[in-house]
């Protein structure tokens, strides 16, 4: 079928040429990149009018879409210019052209999607509400991978980060400490109202840092440890945090936390009415469910732009390729030189640390840190983020992330939704069962079914590295020295003898 369809579209693309007056011998003569560039503009144009033909013929028009972008992309990921190989980039910038105008295709009040078809099973496309929780997510899945994907080092106590970083977005960015009144850039604030209320762009950044000095004192204890043993000692930290979050409205007669009524309200973003009035900026973001959706969305995109980024740079500088080498063979990486110590601490700090912008940002745009927020079941589930995805893999975990995020916000509901119209009381369809199904109550039973599947027939992920790919399917085998004395390998020569 294949072979037939790619015939069909060679056949098609020579009677184009024919049409310009090109013979195949005069077009195979051309330059390589002349020739790769035309067809890029060719293969554009048609998907442009695909785009254009979307409201019109939705489910056509994404099918031949589907189709096109099949036997595009190799084209595209071949594309040299000048030296440079700039077609690996074309998907990657496409993607990121629909995140940055997805916001105008959906409503900014209801996140409900305007002008996009309906999904099969799933219904609308995501809410804008949504879509900032998988950019929060992405980030914190991306910042655990740091110490999971590229050091190898089983984490179960992530979630101690998130907190951590959404309460120092309350204490310097509420009232919560009443008997003291300091302002510094603090947006949307009552006049006459006391307590700290610092610039969030500051807290984001003191958040992290001070997340990461919290990474450091969690991985000294454990920098010696491995495999279950590691995994119980974070899993216990990730327990201890919370627990202080909960009863941390009298410590010693101090309130620091509030305990379980949490810290609210905490100051939105902004970029104060200066910034607003010459450079068109907003200066309050407000309150959920307004316009300033998308603004909240743009603003996480840019956080998680930023963590790819750095991701990038780090897996590829020698302290990345320490942490590779710590995850593939420990002994192996301290016999070569690797200090242990100090490189696993670099990588519990550098994880902790967007897990704390994470956890601030979203204190800001949910207005609140609640203890009820930040339980064990957070930990696993942005653990199960990085694995699905592929540990060590930045496009993968994006995907793990996103994917589950949607799930859990709204996927399920769509899918219960689906099904008990189809197959439920009065079922368009057939009715099997004669209650609603309540889908979302087996979430977490959904996500073990998913996560044992994807253990089962893609270990090393959905959409791995190739480094981690091969460590699954090739792995290390011994090889034989050669004899060259007897033309034999050493072990035959050795039972010879």
């Amino acid at each position: 079928m294949r072979r037939r369809l790619g015939a069909a579209i060679s056949a098609g693309w020579w009677r184009c040429l024919s049409v310009f007056g090109l013979s195949q011998k005069r077009w195979r003569s051309l330059p390589r990149t002349t020739r790769r560039a035309v067809k890029g503009l060719v293969w554009t144009g048609i998907g442009l009018l695909l785009v254009a033909l979307l409201g019109v013929w939705q489910w056509s028009a994404l099918v031949i879409a589907a189709i096109v972008l099949i036997l595009v992309v190799p084209s595209w990921n071949r594309l040299v210019i000048s030296g440079h190989r700039i077609g690996q980039w074309i998907p990657t910038i496409a993607i990121l052209v629909l995140a940055i105008t997805y916001p105008f295709y959906a409503s900014s009040t209801t996140g409900v999607s305007t002008g996009l078809p309906q999904l099969p099973v799933f219904g609308t496309f995501p809410l804008m509400s949504t879509m900032v929780n998988m950019g929060i997510f992405t980030m914190m899945a991306l910042g655990l991978n740091f110490v999971v994907g590229y050091a190898g080092l089983l984490d179960l106590g992530y979630v101690a980060f998130y907190a951590m970083g959404s309460y120092m977005a309350g204490w310097l960015a509420s009232s919560q400490f009443s008997q003291v009144n300091v302002r510094f850039g603090g947006i949307g604030v009552i006049k006459g109202l006391t307590g700290i209320h610092i610039s969030i762009w500051i807290v984001l950044l003191l958040a992290g840092m001070v997340t990461a000095l919290v990474g450091i004192l969690i991985g000294l204890p454990t920098l010696r440890l491995r495999g279950d043993y590691l995994a119980i000692v974070t899993l216990g930290f990730g327990e201890i945090l919370p627990q202080i979050a909960r009863n941390g409205d009298s410590l010693g007669g101090f309130n620091l936390t509030n305990g379980t009524g949490g810290i609210s309200p905490i100051d939105p973003p902004g970029f104060g009415n200066w910034a607003h009035q010459h450079l068109g900026l907003p200066s309050n973001f407000g309150a959920l469910g307004t316009t300033f959706d998308r603004t909240y969305f743009w603003t996480i995109l840019v956080l998680v732009l930023l963590t790819i980024f750095c991701s990038a740079r780090l897996r590829d500088s020698r302290l990345g390729r320490a942490w590779i080498a710590i995850r593939e063979d420990e002994i192996a990486a301290a016999a070569m030189g690797v200090p242990l110590m100090r490189t696993k601490t670099w990588a519990y700090a550098t994880g902790a640390f967007f897990g704390g912008v994470a956890g601030a940002y979203y204190a800001s745009y949910n207005g609140s840190s609640n203890p009820d927020e930040f339980y064990f079941q957070i930990s696993v589930f942005i653990l199960v983020m990085v694995i699905l995805g592929g540990m060590g893999s930045i496009p993968g975990v994006i995907f793990g992330a996103c994917f589950l995020t949607y799930l859990n916000s709204e996927g399920l509901n769509n899918i219960g939704a689906w099904l008990n119209g189809h197959f439920g009381p009065g079922g368009s369809d057939v009715e099997i069962w004669h209650k609603p199904l309540d889908v979302p109550q087996y979430n977490f039973g959904i996500y073990g079914v998913i996560l044992v599947v994807v253990m089962l027939f893609r270990p090393e992920g959905l959409i791995p590295s190739s480094r981690r790919a091969a460590e699954f399917h090739e792995g290390v085998r011994e090889e034989y020295l050669y004899d060259v004395e007897h033309g034999a390998p050493i072990s035959d020569a050795t039972e010879a003898m």
